[in-house]
């Protein structure tokens, strides 16, 4: 993924207030997926959003494409615990994300559509409304599954042809 010095300027603008509060800095003490932390999570996902975005010349609203993408997993608890929350967690933490970023922050309606709706479509009827949440969807799945498939690269036992 590689992006100019004036997009690497741009995507910094978008974010740099939120990676700045302390809170969206905690998320890094919690695992995400195998070996990555949320907030690693939260800044691949709005990356590689922003860099499909401009590859594809997608006409979108690039600024809550990456601060949506950014606060999409705006939780702050160990899910794995589950005593921090109800209901199943795949379900329930968009609200809880959302939740947190309108307490925290100033939202538009995109980026509230991106962090409600991005376990679509495990979360059936909570369908995107706008093209920067299916964007930021794929790529929390891609982000996903590539982080999953780090952590079993690194077993010893899975035949060559699972590598």
């Amino acid at each position: 993924m590689r992006l100019s010095e004036e997009e690497r300027a741009y995507f910094k603008a978008c974010s740099d207030e939120l990676l700045e509060h302390h809170l969206v800095q905690s998320m890094s003490r919690y695992e995400q997926h195998g070996t990555t932390n949320r907030l690693d999570h939260s800044v691949q996902v709005a990356q590689y959003s922003y860099w499909v975005s401009k590859k594809l010349k997608l006409k979108l609203d690039q600024k809550s494409l990456i601060r949506g993408a950014l606060l999409h997993d705006f939780f702050l608890y160990d899910w794995r615990t589950g005593t921090d929350h109800e209901g199943a967690h795949a379900f329930t933490h968009p609200e809880t994300a959302l939740s947190n970023a309108i307490e925290h922050f100033e939202i538009n309606e995109k980026e509230a559509d991106i962090i409600l709706n991005h376990m679509w479509p495990l979360t059936i009827t909570k369908m995107p409304s706008c093209k920067e949440s299916f964007l930021v969807s794929a790529m929390d799945k891609y982000c996903s599954l590539k982080e999953n498939f780090n952590r079993v690269k690194k077993v010893k036992w899975i035949p060559q042809f699972a590598k």
